[in-house]
């Protein structure tokens, strides 16, 4: 628990100095658009919460060399790895000139990394057919760096409102390191603990005031952390089924795939084109419209609807999250529960589109 504490002090330590000198020295790396399809705060933000996040890190890997050197060491090659991906991220951040397409292909050129230097990559699936087809080396490396690729990119689709990434993040790796304590495996577990600790202290300035944004480097670097440690422990621990951070990560991962979807065949518009009808943006627009009373300041009731939002969703997340933690070694459970999640994030996400939201779901008016 000591390097859980140090990540998220140094963490939340940074976060404070970022906001505090974001004023003066980080205009740049502000939000300052608050009109855009994806917008949802009332006054320039920091978003450059990720270096909180990494600094938290370091700090919790530094203290974990000092006291474990061999799980340390293997950290310290999966943040080389992560570089790329948090490099192009803050340089969207700082300077809002860098593609989709580049940050994605920076993410994979992490993944890469990770394959050569940790020597990582997929090698069972439990899927008919892929397993046929990873056989071959260079399916199974191409597969991994998809995989990490379009788990990072899920991270930052879901990146929308105050504390929605940052604790679904910290849920799925909760998820994680259970696991990893159950089959006996440090690495993981030590590393799932830093994680969460940075994580952790950025969230406590992200949620509910947003008084700092994760950014593009932050969402891309947790996603590509959560995804590689996911792969780790099922390649890692054959008694870990391939299926268990598939279930895990159900909620950013579908959510990718049901948009790419909608874009292209519902509305046909590019899969890259940011619009505002994913599910989040969904809840905070239909059901949480008549959440809070007029006599509130427009600013204040939105952004007090902003993180009344991500509870929606962070419960969502829990709905695959247990499941995975419960049944993590049986792969027809797990497929069940995949299968079962996405038929109930279609019915939820149609019948708030089609404003015929469950009354369950509707929050009355308070305050």
């Amino acid at each position: 628990m000591a390097t859980l504490t140090i990540s998220l002090l140094a963490a939340l330590v940074m976060a404070i100095l970022l906001v505090r000198l974001a004023p003066v020295f980080l205009k740049t790396a502000a939000d300052h658009d608050l009109s855009g399809p994806q917008k949802f705060h009332t006054r320039p933000v920091p978003r450059v919460g990720g270096l909180a996040v990494v600094v938290g890190v370091v700090a919790g890997v530094a203290w974990l060399h000092w006291r474990m050197p061999w799980p340390a060491d293997r950290f310290w090659l999966l943040l080389v790895c992560a570089l790329p991906t948090l490099g192009f991220g803050l340089w969207e951040d700082f300077t809002k000139s860098i593609s989709p397409r580049r940050r994605l292909a920076a993410t994979a050129a992490s993944a890469g990394l990770a394959v050569w230097l940790l020597g990582l990559h997929i090698s069972r699936t439990h899927i008919p057919g892929v397993d046929w087809l990873i056989v071959w080396y260079p399916v199974s490396v191409a597969l991994t760096v998809l995989v990490i690729t379009g788990v990072a990119n899920a991270i930052n689709i879901i990146d929308g409102f105050n504390g929605l990434a940052a604790m679904c993040t910290m849920i799925m790796l909760a998820g994680i390191g259970f696991v990893a304590y159950e089959v006996g495996d440090g690495f993981i577990l030590a590393a799932t603990l830093v994680m969460i600790g940075g994580t952790f202290g950025f969230f406590i300035l992200n949620y509910p005031a947003g008084l700092i944004f994760l950014g593009d480097g932050g969402a891309y670097f947790l996603g590509f952390m959560l995804s590689v440690l996911g792969i780790a422990l099922v390649e890692a621990n054959p008694t870990v089924s391939p299926l268990f951070p598939l279930l895990l990560c159900g909620y950013p991962i579908f959510e990718t795939l049901f948009s790419i979807y909608r874009k292209k065949f519902v509305t046909g518009i590019s899969p890259s084109e940011p619009d505002r009808v994913h599910l989040h943006m969904l809840v905070y627009r239909r059901v949480m419209r008549g959440a809070l009373g007029d006599h509130h300041p427009v600013d204040r009731r939105k952004t007090m609807r902003n993180s009344m939002t991500s509870p929606y969703l962070w419960m969502l997340s829990l709905t695959t999250t247990i499941p995975a933690v419960l049944w993590w070694d049986s792969t027809p459970v797990l497929a069940a529960w995949i299968f079962g999640f996405s038929v109930m994030y279609v019915a939820i996400y149609w019948s708030i589109v089609k404003f015929k939201t469950p009354r369950w779901l509707v929050v009355r008016r308070v305050g």
